[in-house]
């Protein structure tokens, strides 16, 4: 058995202004998207040029913190905010959602590829690779929190979390942040080195993340407030997974039917 190690959640104050890890892993994670998304834009398959990249991640920032926020409020807390509908926007609170997130980065991928004539699927592709580090980055931040603890587990890698009495738990935010980070970062991006069919890449991160999320949940201690939603044993973060995953192994399945693979361009960065 391991005890936390408790570590303040603010990594800089300012005067007044408290900054705290958990903002900071998601500016780390924005930034890791930035860095990989340039690097990625300079290949000659690829739907967008370097310099459109920047505008890309900054619209996908906004809706991904604004995304996780309503899935927040509507998938974990919706009967507060019924009661306090102005809860939706005290974001100091605390209270993001991954999958309130995704919905909230489509729409940015909606908009984007509206407003500059790409294909749907081809710059959500694109962006595919580029969100696993970023999760990674944000579960590092839960553990720091000391929230979102595991299941009582007498493994040897348990912890005692002290906001979660004085039972042993899974480490459950360093399982998510490993498997959702590094290594769903390393499926993807080894396998869009080379050109995929339009909506694989799609597909495949789709059924990853919700198999993943899905896994790990059975070592995760669910919500307090929402507990088991179905069958006893299935949480909130499973019962938005599975679908998840069921879509993304359809996108995959027709993907690797068509075999359409994105055309090789001549295009100026």
């Amino acid at each position: 058995m391991l005890i936390y190690p408790e570590i303040d959640p603010v990594a800089l104050k300012l005067g007044p202004l408290s900054v705290r890890w958990y903002g900071l892993m998601y500016i780390i994670g924005f930034s890791l998207a930035w860095g990989l998304g340039w690097w990625r834009a300079r290949r000659a398959d690829t739907p967008i040029k370097t310099r459109q990249v920047e505008e890309l991640i900054f619209q996908g920032a906004l809706g991904i913190i604004l995304g996780g926020r309503m899935g927040y409020v509507l998938f974990y807390n919706f009967n507060a905010f019924l009661h306090d509908p102005l809860l939706l926007f005290r974001i100091w609170e605390g209270g993001m959602s991954f999958h309130g997130g995704l919905l909230g980065a489509f729409v940015v991928i909606a908009l984007f590829s509206w407003r500059h004539g790409i294909a749907f699927f081809a710059l959500s592709d694109f962006i595919a690779p580029l969100i696993s580090l970023g999760l990674g980055a944000g579960r590092i931040g839960n553990f720091i929190n000391g929230e979102l603890w595991g299941r009582p587990s007498d493994l040897p890698w348990a912890m005692v979390f002290p906001q979660a009495g004085p039972m042993a738990r899974h480490p459950s935010q360093l399982y998510e942040a490993l498997l959702e980070g590094l290594v769903f970062f390393a499926i993807l991006w080894i396998y869009t080195r080379k050109p995929r069919p339009i909506m694989a890449p799609t597909g495949m991160a789709l059924l990853i993340y919700g198999a993943i999320r899905f896994s790990v949940e059975f070592a995760r201690e669910p919500d307090a407030h929402l507990g088991f939603i179905l069958f006893d044993w299935m949480t909130m973060g499973q019962l938005l997974s599975l679908p998840m995953a069921i879509t993304g192994a359809i996108l995959l399945g027709l993907a690797l039917h068509h075999q359409r693979i994105p055309p090789v361009s001549m295009k100026r960065n």
